[in-house]
Parts: C-alpha cells; structure tokens; sequence
C-alpha cells in the first residue's frame, strides 16, 4: 500500500458536529470543549459558525464562544460563514481563517443558503477577493460531492469543473464531502486521484460522514489516491440540518487510532482525546457514534 508517515486531522466537532444537536449546549460547554481539543496536538478545528440562529440555533452564540476561548498560537479556529454578512461578523470577532460551502447539487444549495450552486459561486467570489486582500485563509468546501440527498448521485464532471472554479478565485484549501455518507471507495479514489491530478495550489482535504459505516473504508480510498488531510469530528457527532437522513462524521478518535495503528504520525495525544470525548458526554443527548467501547477494549 502507498501510504503516507503523516496526516493532518482537522477537528470539525465544535463547529460541524455540535451544530445537529437538537438540545442547545451551553456556551461555556462549548468553550470547554475548544480549550481541550487545543492542548492535544490538534492544529486546525472549525470552533464556530456565523449562520443565521433561525436556521441553525446551536450556533447563535458564535461570537461568544470565539471571544471566550483561550486561543493558542499553534491552532487554526476556522468559523463557517454563509455570506457577506457572516463574513464581517466572523471578522469582527477576530477569525483569521474562513471556511465556505457551495453545494454541487443545486437542490442541496437551495436548501442550505436559500441560493443556486451559481449564485453562491457568484457571492463567494466577492468575499474571497476582499478575504485574501486581509490575508484571511480560506476553505473551500464542497458539499454533495459524490451523492445528494434530493438528486441522487452528483455528477464528476461538475465536481472537477468547481474544482477548477475554486482554483481560479484563490481558495488556500479545497474540500470534497461526501454529506450524506453514501459514497463508495471506489467513487472516493476515482474522484481524489482526478481531483489530485489538476495540481491544483489549493492543498486538497477529505470529509467524510458514516451514515452507512463506510466512513473509515473511505478514508482508507482517499489515502491511497494521495489525500493527506481529513476532517474529523469527536465522538463521530454531526449530520446537516439540510440534508436528510445523514449521519454524524467519522470520529475522531475512531480516526487517529486507525492511522496510529498502521503507523501513521497524527500529531495527537491519543490518550488526551479520549479525555476530550468523556468531556463531551454529558452535554449530548443521544450515544456517542465513535467506537470508543472498542478502542478502549484494545487499549486494556
């Protein structure tokens, strides 16, 4: 197998995983949770994200949170932002590191921001011209990339193309996501090792959801197509609030323990990320998604 010695884990469960959750987590909680996954060898996380609270109360106290953390210099706190208007409030609560979602499925784009694929594209042109004159970085992700849930499987071809739309307007990073957790190793290979062969400036990243427990097999596709960065979410939290039926994300701890186990360097404390997923128990309401009963077994 190709595999590399080192991978980047970025951490999406403040921002991605938490969002889903239908009882609203105390604002401190989630300062909590931040300041933990901050000492544990995690580099970039999603801490937050600018979204109207009609459509997504979890994160309503945005600002709050990004005030109230105790930010280490070695970590990127990425917040989430819809538009314009959530680009100046991430940028008045002093975000430095911006993260954008276009649907490749129109019906899904609909859904999320209330605008087509092109209309996003369009917006997002602009703030990423006036983000990169403030040397703010910028993740590109998109969503639906291989399935949606309203229009079924999504077509390569428009992938590539936004993939090469992103390239043109000066994204630093590009993300594929499979949202709704359907997509296949094979699919996953195909579209990495085409996406990998534009060479593209844009450092190329994977997300992955679970929904039919092909997340961790998935990964495994991406790795030997040359992926070397994979969104993660502590104990496996998510899924969308516009895409039905989807599950959380792969869990972080499911993922470090595999890459650790076949010799692969993530730059995290094992044992301290296990602390971080018994932080988070108490303040979810339903079981955690991550095989941590099982990575605990292996440990004994």
């Amino acid at each position: 197998m190709n595999l590399p010695n080192k991978v980047e884990l970025i951490e999406v469960g403040p921002r991605d995983g938490i969002q889903n959750e239908s009882n609203f987590i105390p604002t401190e909680k989630k300062i909590e949770l931040i300041n933990a996954l901050s000492k544990i060898g995690i580099k970039r996380m999603e801490a937050a994200s600018f979204v109207h609270p009609k459509y997504v109360p979890q994160m309503k106290d945005a600002k709050e949170v990004l005030n109230g953390i105790e930010k280490s210099p070695s970590v990127q706190y990425m917040a989430l932002i819809p538009n314009a208007k959530g680009y100046d409030r991430a940028i008045e609560s002093g975000v430095n590191a911006l993260s954008l979602v276009v649907g490749a499925s129109d019906s899904f784009n609909l859904k999320n921001v209330k605008m087509s694929r092109e209309q996003s594209i369009k917006k997002f042109a602009t703030v990423i011209e006036k983000a990169k004159a403030n040397d703010i970085f910028i993740r590109y992700s998109i969503a639906t990339a291989f399935w949606c849930p309203f229009e079924g499987k999504v077509d390569t071809d428009l992938v590539l193309k936004m993939v090469e739309e992103a390239e043109m307007i000066g994204v630093d990073e590009i993300v594929l996501a499979d949202t709704i957790g359907k997509a296949n190793p094979k699919q996953v290979f195909d579209l990495f090792k085409t996406t990998i062969s534009l060479k593209t400036k844009s450092v190329v990243s994977a997300h992955f959801h679970d929904t039919y427990g092909m997340a961790l097999a998935n990964v495994m596709a991406a790795l030997e197509a040359g992926v070397t960065r994979f969104d993660a979410s502590i104990g496996g939290l998510g899924g969308c609030p516009f895409a039905p039926g989807a599950a959380g994300n792969v869990a972080t701890e499911d993922l470090v323990f595999m890459m650790h186990e076949m010799g692969i360097d993530t730059g995290i404390d094992f044992g301290k990320l296990l602390s971080c997923v018994e932080l988070l128990k108490p303040f979810t309401n339903r079981e955690l998604a991550g095989h941590l009963h099982k990575v605990k077994a292996c440990q004994n």
